[in-house]
């Protein structure tokens, strides 16, 4: 038995030595302050850990949208964030930004625009627009008019 397994709270941040200890605690920790600690980790498999843990609280969630490691990272972590049922607007938002922003650079959050085309919560203006900026493909753009059509009618 690790660190980890014995211990959920602030505590067993004390105890990590080991980078898998540091996932295997963002993968069980249900304590919200944890997990807004690990996202300072310097670990990209932790944070895909904590944006896959229903318990990461929204602000962590906000936190992790932002984190950059590398072009594979930095496209897989929007698209976890965007999967995730329990969002609130406002870290939509900030995730509809963080894409947008990825795809003015040149990089390719493909994944991350078509699972935020399939939430009514996002706006069909917003998610045209992110279709249009530079970086978005065509296809990117029939993916985003598939997903809006098989939105349900309100």
């Amino acid at each position: 038995m690790d660190g980890t397994d014995a211990l959920d709270g602030v505590e067993a941040l004390r105890r990590l030595h080991e980078p898998g200890e540091y996932r295997r605690l963002a993968e069980r920790s249900t304590d919200p302050e944890v997990l807004r600690v690990l996202v300072r980790c310097d670990y990209p498999f932790v944070w895909q850990a904590i944006a896959r843990n229903p318990a990461a609280p929204a602000e962590a969630l906000a936190a992790l949208a932002v984190r950059r490691n590398s072009t594979w990272n930095d496209n897989c972590l929007p698209a976890l964030i965007a999967a995730r049922p329990d969002l609130t607007v406002e870290v939509l938002d900030g995730l509809v930004e963080v894409v947008a922003e990825r795809l003015r650079e040149g990089e390719r959050p493909y994944a991350a625009v078509l699972l935020l085309a399939r939430r009514p919560e996002v706006t069909a203006e917003r998610l045209n627009r992110l279709g249009h900026l530079p970086g978005a493909s065509s296809r990117l753009r029939r993916g985003i008019r598939r997903a809006l059509a098989a939105r349900p009618s309100d």
